[in-house]
């Protein structure tokens, strides 16, 4: 008899016979005790059953039944996770402790059984912001409650987060400042040890190699196997170590000893019992990867067909050599061995089916990446699938050449453009898409983050009890959002039309640059014109010595002086710039859209020197903007669906808080004002009035946000922001702006620039824009000068009440400013005309309607006189038949 039958037939005859009614917290504890004893996929079905049944049964949850939910789940979590259902444990964490909090439960150490696990599972699945958040929440807790052990695996876990996550400088100091001042156990400090030393390793590979990091990271494993031999129960903790010390082994070409390392590892992994499938796969992932290293392919891809048998249910009788796709899901142990087999059969040329292999990955990281919430972390979690898409880019370039087909190119391309602004693209989506209490929910975790950054950025003197409050509203906030959008479809790229691409190009009369920056090479796609072929490819190398070209370009505008101290050097790195970037000879179009990444998305393409000359005059100097008139792009699907411009009169909301009698003041701020209401109707918000309620409330109603004040791009830890008369608001904190507008004119210094991520593009006040659905903007790329703005702004609305395009507009404004005779030649320097750069669509899409509206009423008007004429010419041939008939 099945186990599940046996089950319910005792829990029915306990009910029928027994002398009391089990109680519902009862019959949970019975299920749970039953499941623990033989856990199993169905008995988490059956726990499952339990769950449901207790919500519908009862109205009135007593204490003691809601604490049994909150056990099951974190039960039934716990074995979910062993069996390799990582997804499905973390939705049972997040039940029992959202059912903990609301419904403020005791009497349960939820932070051993749910907040450590939990957090684990966050960090193991790439949500870094909600490991975060929840790790120092049970910090905040355990410190409270005196509690040294869990503080000590708290700071432990968290500088997992901060290791994964790419801050693992941030990672040493919390570990090297934990074993100075903690009072720990043996078995604590071998554990901060270990991860001490996989931080030094990371380091070590960071700085080229650097012997110094893997001597500490060495030094650490081999004190924290010291300290843990003595302790018990520790086979699995002393394994790690030794896996680590591998794996720096085989790092620096010592593979006997990386070798005799990896076998102790396994005896030990092996002598203890009870282990998740997780954990034996990404054993004998890290076994694959040491073979590979060694050259050794035939271990390799054996040990990579024990992790799918370990994770893929049925795979071990199907005597296959690759997944089908129907079997895979999230999961980062079960993506690597993928990438590594493909990697494998890449280097034993045979890309095809490397190219295989790596698409059956991108469909897991889409899944991945629709599981997280937070911003930082869909970022974070685009690394590896860039990462792989220049693989595939490299493949395609290679089957091209050896082919000669433009299919391959064109596979290439839609690739790069999957990873272009993917995260923005689809918050965009998401929110186009969401619900209204979604998007309320959306804007509260939003408004939690920026209270927790901004009480964070005070230091020492920030506030901790405020912070914890604010994580716990957020983590609240987060998972009432989880439930919403569980039913919802997660966005998913839809690959580009090519020949409408091509169309519209052409319309425009335009090319297209779009650079790709990979690890190894910055590939670039030229699309359109009358070239031969409408796509092509090309690549230069992106390593660091390649690109310092490009930097000490862009150091010239750090400071308004670079350039007039050393007009030789500007032209002479201008040209260098210019010639690596490898530009398209004899262009067919005057129009070019470029899509810059990385590096290049804070290069001023128009102040690039096409020929180097000795002159000292910079009007007479050889820009690239003489060559073309260049709009930005995020992305070309962002240039193809660029939205219709509606709206028939452009109307302008200004903001100019001018902030004078204070050290901010923006003196010639007031021309630029006047300059704008002189042309245009609007309304205008100077000085005080300028604050943010007053931006928010009017910017709905105005095709053009026109705002002329301070802005900084903030750093590494201090994010971008754009002062309002009242306050400083965070890039962020313009996400969920309720605007429509067909310009943002953004006239302050740096609000292009801000964290720069490769494909996303830079964290910025710009960003904040196009995030609440602005698609064309002016912005800037550096510290702008308050006076030559004003008369570079002064153009560009001159030609824009022309009812130039915006993009065109920009141009005539830069070639006027270079031309204007009441200029000094040191204020023409591009320090002063280049930094603001256009983004958006090519048409002013108002003009264009005019003109279509015209052509047809004159198509129209010429349609109707041509029927007259046809008219009249029947008219006369009856006249003239009937007179004939009249004669006869």
């Amino acid at each position: 008899m099945p186990k599940k039958i046996i089950f319910l037939c005792l829990l029915v005859s306990l009910n029928v016979f027994g002398q009391k009614k089990h109680t519902q917290e009862e019959i949970t504890y019975d299920a749970i005790d039953y499941f623990v004893a033989n856990p199993s996929l169905e008995g988490i079905n059956n726990l499952n059953t339990i769950e449901t049944n207790f919500w519908k049964n009862q109205d009135k949850k007593s204490k003691e039944g809601l604490l049994s939910i909150v056990i099951l789940n974190c039960n039934k979590a716990y074995f979910e996770n062993e069996f390799g259902k990582t997804n499905q444990a973390i939705i049972s964490y997040e039940k029992a402790w959202k059912t903990y909090q609301t419904y403020q439960l005791a009497d349960y150490d939820i932070i051993e059984y749910c907040l450590k696990p939990l957090g684990n599972l966050y960090t193991i699945m790439g949500d870094y912001d909600n490991a975060e958040n929840t790790i120092k929440h049970y910090y905040f807790i355990a410190n409270i409650e005196k509690n040294e052990s869990k503080k000590t695996a708290a700071l432990l876990n968290l500088s997992n987060v901060y290791q994964s996550s790419g801050r693992n400088t941030l990672a040493i100091d919390l570990l090297e400042n934990a074993l100075k001042t903690t009072n720990l156990s043996s078995l604590q400090k071998g554990n901060l040890l270990n991860n001490l030393g996989n931080n030094y390793l990371i380091n070590a590979k960071e700085t080229a190699f650097d012997s110094k990091n893997y001597f500490k990271a060495e030094d650490s494993y081999e004190k924290a196997i010291q300290l843990l031999k003595n302790e018990k129960n520790q086979s699995e903790s002393l394994s790690n170590c030794y896996r680590n010390l591998a794996s720096l082994y085989g790092q620096r070409n010592d593979f006997e000893k990386a070798n005799v390392y990896f076998e102790k590892a396994k005896t030990l992994f092996f002598s203890s019992k009870n282990h998740g499938v997780r954990s034996i796969a990404k054993l004998y992932y890290e076994e694959a990867l040491l073979f590979f290293e060694q050259r050794k392919i035939p271990k390799a891809l054996q040990s990579i067909q024990l992790v799918y048998q370990s994770l893929i249910p049925l795979y071990g009788g199907q005597k296959r050599t690759v997944p089908l796709q129907s079997s895979l899901y999230a999961e980062n142990v079960l993506l690597d061995a993928l990438d590594l087999q493909a990697d494998i059969y890449n280097q034993q040329n045979q890309p095809k089916k490397a190219l295989q292999i790596y698409n059956l990955c991108f469909p897991i990281e889409e899944l991945m990446g629709s599981l997280l919430l937070y911003e930082n972390s869909k970022i974070i979690n685009q690394v590896r699938i860039i990462n792989r898409t220049e693989k595939c880019i490299a493949i395609y370039n290679h089957l091209y050449k050896k082919e000669n087909k433009i299919s391959y190119i064109e596979q290439a391309f839609q690739l790069a453009e999957r990873t272009k602004s993917g995260v923005l693209k689809s918050e965009l989506s998401r929110n186009r898409n969401a619900s209204k209490k979604e998007k309320q929910k959306i804007q509260e975790l939003q408004f939690w983050n920026n209270e927790i950054l901004q009480e964070q950025q005070k230091g020492e003197l920030a506030n901790i009890y405020k912070i914890n409050k604010a994580i716990k509203k957020q983590n609240e906030t987060m998972l009432l959002l989880k439930e919403l959008q569980a039913d919802n479809s997660s966005f998913k790229e839809e690959s580009i039309n090519l020949n409408v691409l091509y169309s519209k190009l052409e319309s425009d009369d335009a090319s297209m640059i779009y650079y790709f920056s990979g690890y190894e090479k910055m590939y670039y796609f030229v699309l359109g014109g009358k070239q031969k072929e409408k796509i092509a490819i090309n690549s230069f190398s992106n390593d660091a010595h390649y690109s310092v070209y490009f930097w000490q370009f862009i150091a010239y505008f750090n400071d308004s002086n670079a350039i007039t101290d050393d007009i030789n050097g500007y032209n002479h790195f201008g040209k260098i710039a210019y010639d690596k970037l490898q530009f398209p000879k004899n262009a067919s179009y005057k129009n070019l859209v470029i899509v810059p990444d990385g590096v290049l998305d804070f290069l001023p393409f128009e102040a690039l020197i096409t020929k180097e000359s000795n002159t000292t005059n910079f009007e007479k100097m050889h820009y690239l903007l003489h060559d073309f008139n260049i709009a930005y792009n995020n992305s070309a699907s962002f240039y193809l669906n660029a939205k219709p411009f509606s709206p028939k009169e452009k109307t302008v909301l200004g903001i100019f808080p001018i902030f004078e009698k204070t050290n901010y003041t923006l003196t010639y701020s007031k021309t630029e004002l006047q300059s704008i209401k002189t042309s245009f109707k609007g309304r205008f918000f100077e000085n005080d009035s300028a604050s943010f309620q007053n931006f928010k409330n009017n910017a709905p109603a105005y095709s053009i946000l026109h705002l002329s004040t301070h802005a900084t791009a903030g750093d590494i830890e201090t994010p971008a922001s754009i002062k309002f008369y009242d306050r400083e608001v965070l890039y962020s904190e313009l996400y969920h702006l309720d605007i429509n507008p067909n310009l943002v004119v953004l006239s302050a210094c740096e609000t292009g620039i801000g964290k720069l991520y490769k494909s996303e593009g830079a964290m910025s006040i710009a960003r904040g824009f196009q995030f609440a659905g602005a698609q064309n903007l002016l912005f800037s790329l550096w510290k702008v000068n308050d006076y030559t703005t004003s008369i570079f702004m002064g153009d560009f609305y001159k030609y824009v009440k022309k009812n130039d395009s915006y993009f065109e507009a920009n141009a005539k404004a830069k070639l006027d400013f270079i031309k204007n005779k009441n200029i000094p030649n040191a204020k023409k320097s591009p320090y002063y005309w280049a930094p603001f750069v256009y983004y958006g669509s090519l048409e002013n899409k108002e003009k264009n309607n005019y003109l279509l509206l015209g052509f047809v009423i004159i198509m129209i008007f010429f349609g109707g006189f041509i029927l007259f004429k046809l008219i009249t010419k029947r008219i006369k041939k009856e006249k003239i038949k009937s007179k004939k008939k009249k004669n006869h």
